[in-house]
């Protein structure tokens, strides 16, 4: 695939960016896609391995090696077609994807791997500027309605496959508008929100029905919801042949340690949202802002990272991030391949501005007025896998503004009761993913698919859920299934 000798002749290039300190004065996304004989050099850097691991490290199992030969022979409607043959939204991966492929990619064993990344970027814009991604409406109706409950990325791979097979999709979401964290949980500085919307027109036209501000169940007032109309679930059950569970893993993990109840300690997705909203012109936003704080960021992952592009933006006096976990090695190459490794990860926001540590405990939470004004931490050593406070190592530092970015625990769990799901050790909808009742809960006609059944994961997971479980749903009511799996 691509040329010969490609991956010796030419070197990684990165997608052409904003500089840190431009890029903070506003919220547009500043990462920009290849041109296009760009993205074919750095297609012509796949090196003909023989068997593509790429494939394997992608959840959705991207044809990788054809469409890079494609660009690099810049056949870029074939290679669009390819592209969208496996992945229903490769202009949302191209972007916020965190690449298992290119950890899993043969040239990294040994050298940068292949950019797919910025590959798979360069054709899903592409294809779009050219027009040729078109709605796809099926031929024939069957006469079968299914409710999708929640619209996030497996919701949403999930509905758009079903609707292609004939039947009637309705989404309902919680918030006022659609996209689930797609829309309200990843900043619009890494995806803008049009984004989404020029995928939705397309799904409208297939025949998919959006049902804004329907809470399926009783669930906890958010950002962008705060007028929904609660769903029965019986009801949902009565008027649908299936029903499609794929929310996502909203439940966040706190820290319930002294102080905790002091005012200025926000969990990340009560944050984040509210700026996604100001973006997208909302007057009504409540007044949660980093600017002029000390913010302390907990929690070292991606949502950690948002809060941190964000919080530079809005103007934060100092921003520090802590990670529980010792600080991962800045491993060149990958010493695990094809598995994804454990290793230092730089952000574009940790780019713009803050001060990382590693290994820290956090203890207490000190206020004044009720307020938040600092914390006291210590540091941790590890051994064996398990971890001791240092001791000595206790500091304070100012924090009138903290933020938890710890992860996620489960969904929602009113959600699941509503319908009566069993659930499995971690709180997640039970339903295996093999099998003549893959996808399928212990509820008759009721699926699970994404976070809603996996726990926490990327992207390309949720994506993947949908599809395979929107196969399962048409096997389910019509017995038969031309989906791809």
């Amino acid at each position: 695939m691509g040329k010969d000798t490609g991956f010796l002749e030419f070197p990684r290039l990165e997608e052409p960016h904003e500089a840190p300190e431009a890029r903070k004065k506003h919220y547009r996304e500043f990462i920009l896609r290849l041109p296009d004989g760009e993205a074919g050099i750095q297609g012509a850097r796949c090196m003909d391995c023989g068997i593509p691991f790429c494939m394997s490290g992608c959840p959705v199992n991207n044809i990788i090696p054809d469409f890079n030969d494609l660009v690099w022979q810049q056949d870029w409607k074939r290679a669009s077609e390819t592209l969208h043959s496996t992945n229903n939204f490769p202009e949302f991966t191209g972007r916020v994807c965190p690449a298992p492929c290119e950890e899993a990619c043969t040239l990294r064993i040994i050298d940068d791997p292949v950019g797919i990344k910025s590959i798979e970027h360069a054709i899903a814009d592409k294809a779009w500027e050219e027009g040729w991604v078109q709605p796809e409406p099926p031929a024939h109706k069957t006469g079968k309605r299914v409710a999708v409950v929640g619209s996030g990325p497996a919701g949403l791979a999930c509905a758009q496959q079903l609707a292609r097979a004939g039947h009637d999709v309705v989404v309902f979401e919680k918030n006022d508008r659609i996209g689930g964290l797609l829309r309200y949980g990843i900043p619009d500085f890494k995806m803008e929100k049009a984004t989404i919307d020029r995928r939705l027109g397309q799904m409208r036209f297939e025949g998919v029905e959006f049902r804004v501000n329907h809470a399926v169940g009783p669930v906890p007032v958010g950002a962008g919801n705060r007028e929904a109309t609660l769903i029965d679930a019986g009801q949902v059950l009565d008027e649908f042949d299936a029903v499609v569970l794929a929310g996502g893993a909203e439940q966040p993990r706190d820290l319930p340690i002294p102080g905790r109840d002091l005012d200025g300690i926000h969990f990340a997705m009560d944050f984040l949202p509210l700026q996604n909203r100001r973006v997208a012109g909302d007057m009504d936003v409540p007044e949660l802002w980093a600017t002029g704080r000390h913010v302390v960021i907990i929690g070292g992952g991606d949502t950690g990272s948002d809060c941190v592009g964000t919080a530079n933006r809005h103007g934060a006096t100092s921003i520090t991030q802590f990670e529980l976990l010792p600080m991962p090695p800045d491993l060149q190459n990958n010493p695990v391949w094809p598995y994804w490794p454990q290793r230092l990860r730089t952000s574009c926001s940790h780019e713009e501005g803050v001060t990382r540590d590693w290994s820290i405990g956090t203890k207490r939470f000190v206020g004044e007025g009720g307020k938040v004004k600092k914390l006291l931490a210590a540091r941790l050593e590890w051994t064996n896998g398990k971890m001791t406070e240092m001791p000595g190592s206790e500091f304070e530092m100012p924090a009138d503004l903290v933020l938890l970015a710890m992860g996620f625990v489960s969904p929602v769990q009113p959600v699941l009761d509503a319908f009566g799901v069993e659930k499995d050790a971690r709180g997640n909808a039970k339903a295996d993913t093999e099998g003549a009742a893959s996808y399928q809960t212990s509820v008759p006609k009721v699926f699970s698919a994404g976070d809603m059944r996996r726990g926490q994961s990327l992207i390309v997971w949720a994506i993947r859920e949908g599809r395979q479980c929107a196969r399962a749903v048409d096997e389910f009511l019509m017995g038969h299934s031309e989906l791809p799996r």
